[in-house]
C-alpha cells in the first residue's frame, strides 16, 4: 500500500519506520523544516516540507494514489482538516487521525475520520481493566462509529471454553482478530480451540457488545 502520513513528530516517524519495515510505501509531510531534513538522512522515503492543510502539498506528495492517509500532527484542527481535505477533494478511501484532545473523539467521527485514535481514552481503559480486572474492554471504535474493537480475557468458567471457533456462534457482524496465549499471539481458524485465559481481540458492530460479552464470558 501507498500512505501518506502527515505529521513527522514521534508519532509520525515511528508509524513511518513500521510502515517501511511491513513493505509499505510510505511519504511525510511536515511543517518543520528541520525535522523533515533530518528524517530524510534516516530513512529513504519521500519527505516533503509543507503544510498538509495545502491541497498542493497533498498532491505533491502523491496523494492521489494514496490507498491510506494518516494525519498525526499534534495539533486537531489540522488533523482534521487534513482529513477532510483527503475525503473530499481527493476522494482517498481510508483516513486515519490521531486525537490528542479526547474531547474531539465524537467530533472526528461525525465529520467523516474513518479511524480516529484517541490514545489517552486507549490507554485509560487498558488501565481501567487491570486495576478493575473486566472481562471486557472497548478499545476502539471507527468507521463513523459503527464499527467496534473490544478485548475480552476468558475467565475459567467461560462458555466457551474447550470450544472450537467454528462450533460458536458469534454475534452478527462479529469476529475474532486474535488470540494472545500466554506469551503467543494466534490467528485464529475455524479448528482453534478457545482455553481460559485467552486473551481475545474481536470486531463487532456497535450495539453489539453485551451479546459479545455474554456468549464469551458468560454474564451481561
Amino acid at each position: 500500500m501507498y500512505i501518506l502520513i502527515v505529521g513527522a513528530g514521534k508519532v509520525g516517524y515511528f508509524l513511518a519506520k513500521r510502515l517501511i519495515s511491513g513493505g509499505h510505501t510510505v511519504s511525510v509531510i511536515d511543517k518543520n523544516k528541520p525535522l523533515c531534513e533530518q528524517i530524510a538522512k534516516e530513512l529513504e522515503i519521500l519527505i516533503i516540507h509543507g503544510d498538509g492543510c495545502d491541497p498542493h502539498i497533498l498532491e505533491e506528495a502523491g496523494i492521489e494514489r494514496a490507498d491510506v492517509l494518516a494525519a498525526v500532527t499534534g495539533d486537531d484542527e489540522d488533523n482534521l482538516v487534513i482529513c477532510q481535505l483527503a475525503k473530499e477533494i481527493f476522494r482517498i478511501q481510508r483516513t486515519v487521525a490521531r486525537v490528542n484532545n479526547p474531547a474531539n473523539e465524537h467530533t472526528f467521527s461525525e465529520l467523516g475520520v474513518d479511524v480516529p485514535i484517541d490514545a489517552t481514552s486507549i490507554i485509560a481503559k487498558i488501565i481501567e481493566e487491570e486495576v478493575s480486572f473486566s472481562d471486557f474492554v472497548n478499545l476502539m471504535s471507527f468507521k463513523r462509529g459503527k464499527l467496534a474493537i473490544v478485548r475480552v480475557d476468558l475467565p475459567d468458567d467461560s462458555p466457551v471454553i474447550n470450544k472450537k471457533i467454528r462450533d460458536i456462534k458469534l454475534p452478527p457482524d462479529s469476529n475474532l482478530v486474535s488470540i494472545l496465549r500466554e506469551e503467543r499471539v494466534i490467528v485464529p481458524k475455524g479448528d482453534t480451540v478457545l482455553e481460559p485465559g485467552d486473551d481475545l481481540i474481536a470486531i463487532t458492530l456497535i450495539g453489539n457488545e453485551p451479546q459479545l460479552l455474554n456468549l464469551l464470558v458468560g454474564k451481561l
